[in-house]
């Protein structure tokens, strides 16, 4: 809370302000980057992790290098707007360094090239999703706690520490925004989601697709709607309002109302992965794959509904 103020004065005092505009989805001008509060309080964690955990200092400490890169382009991205390629280069190389971890951890080639992708991914989808009031910050808040669930002590400390620094932040972005999490704090938040599900598939026999289910909502809309784009030829990289949430606000649905639809979607998909968990393996790849496919349905159908018609 206390980082997040002062960045909001900062902000100000830098003119680093997001305007309104036709490919926004907020109606008044309002500072950006209140994002390093959250990243500031996880690099504190990672630092009393050593501390208190010797035996998990390394690990910590490459997590918290790679949160560090993706935070510091994220910065300068919010002072001076980049070019895709260099920030896709250093979220890759972040995404290797989670990798590694999980190949450290889990002694699994393929789990640790799965979760390089999946940091990559993640890193950008937050980033994509950040677009209203609450919305990527009330998320992450329930995944890091769905995560706290699956995760065995001490480290679902991780999930919960995590959800307190997103708590931080939370007022000054909810109901009302006085400031927006900027690229250095989208960004840095999908890594950290990252790393939170790849601790679990490191540290867990919890089946992947249980761990996806608590991210469904943004993988698929961020997804689909990035497929989309692709296949219609569109500009894919550009800023846009076609996201399904993006479509609700447009048709004057409250920021709030969206992002608690959200939220109850998000819980639903917490409670049924923490009962999969329970279950045999064959069990959880079933309830996981199905939720993500139901999820896939629900956004099809969604869209037919708020984006066909729209259009039509």
């Amino acid at each position: 809370m206390a980082t997040t103020w002062l960045a909001i004065r900062y902000a100000i005092k830098r003119q680093l302000v997001d305007m309104p505009g036709e490919r926004r989805s907020h109606k008044v001008s309002t500072p950006r980057g209140g994002g390093i509060g959250i990243v500031v309080s996880v690099l504190l964690a990672c630092f009393a992790v050593a501390l208190l955990y010797p035996a998990a200092a390394v690990p910590a400490g490459v997590f918290a290098i790679g949160l560090m890169m993706v935070a510091g382009i994220g910065w300068w991205d919010d002072h001076r707007s980049l070019p895709a390629l260099p920030r896709l280069l250093v979220h890759l190389l972040a995404a290797i360094l989670l990798g590694l971890l999980v190949w450290m951890g889990s002694g699994s080639v393929i789990k640790a090239l799965f979760c390089t992708l999946l940091a990559v991914s993640l890193i950008n989808i937050w980033n994509f999703m950040d677009g209203i009031n609450g919305l990527a910050v009330t998320q992450a808040i329930l995944v890091a706690i769905g995560a706290a669930f699956l995760l065995p002590f001490p480290y679902a400390l991780a999930g919960l520490v995590t959800a307190a620094a997103c708590l931080g932040f939370l007022p000054f972005n909810f109901p009302r925004a006085r400031v927006f999490m900027g690229d250095v704090g989208s960004g840095a938040l999908g890594y950290v989601m990252a790393g939170l599900l790849s601790l679990g598939m490191s540290v867990t026999e919890v089946a992947i697709p249980v761990w996806l289910m608590l991210p469904a909502a943004f993988f698929i809309d961020a997804g689909f709607t990035l497929l989309t784009r692709i296949f219609n030829g569109e500009r894919w990289m550009q800023p846009h309002t076609q996201h399904l949430y993006q479509r609700f606000v447009k048709r004057e649905w409250s920021h709030s109302l969206v992002t608690g639809g959200y939220s109850l979607f998000t819980l639903c998909g917490i409670t049924l992965a923490a009962l999969f968990s329970r279950l045999s393996q064959g069990w959880e790849w079933a309830g996981g794959v199905i939720w993500v496919a139901a999820t896939a349905v629900a956004w099809f159908f969604l869209r037919r509904q708020f984006f066909i018609k729209d259009e039509s």
